[in-house]
């Protein structure tokens, strides 16, 4: 992913991605229900991401109806590798022992974190 979006830009691509397209309106509506935010200042957010190239959109009638350019799985790998690289040295380690040490995962969590630690192995 060439650009790190901002905590604002993924707030929007959260909603783009359960919801594959909306117009602004549609994500201004969702997002105000959780923050106090301007119409405009999303239109300008969404269109600050588009010449970014997070965001594609096409037209409709007199509004565009935006999509996600880079996958929930794109940007999240490329942000994990980054606050890994700048916040835990690269070391995997240090950031699932911080992770690890700051929640309470439950037996679920556990069992499956223990599953895909096997898995990583076996692969070796």
């Amino acid at each position: 992913m060439k650009y790190k979006p901002t905590e604002s830009e993924l707030e929007i691509l959260s909603i783009l991605w359960n919801k594959k397209q909306a117009s602004v309106r549609d994500v201004h509506e969702v997002l105000s229900t959780t923050k106090d935010t301007g119409y405009t200042t999303t239109l300008k957010i969404m269109q600050i991401m588009y010449s970014k190239g997070l965001l594609k959109r096409t037209e409709q009638g007199r509004s565009h109806i935006y999509m996600s350019a880079v996958s929930e799985k794109e940007a999240q790998n490329s942000l994990l590798s980054n606050f890994t690289a700048t916040a835990f040295g690269g070391s995997a380690k240090k950031l699932i022992m911080r992770a690890l040490g700051q929640s309470n995962p439950s037996k679920e969590e556990i069992n499956e974190i223990r599953q895909l630690l096997n898995e990583l192995e076996n692969q070796q």
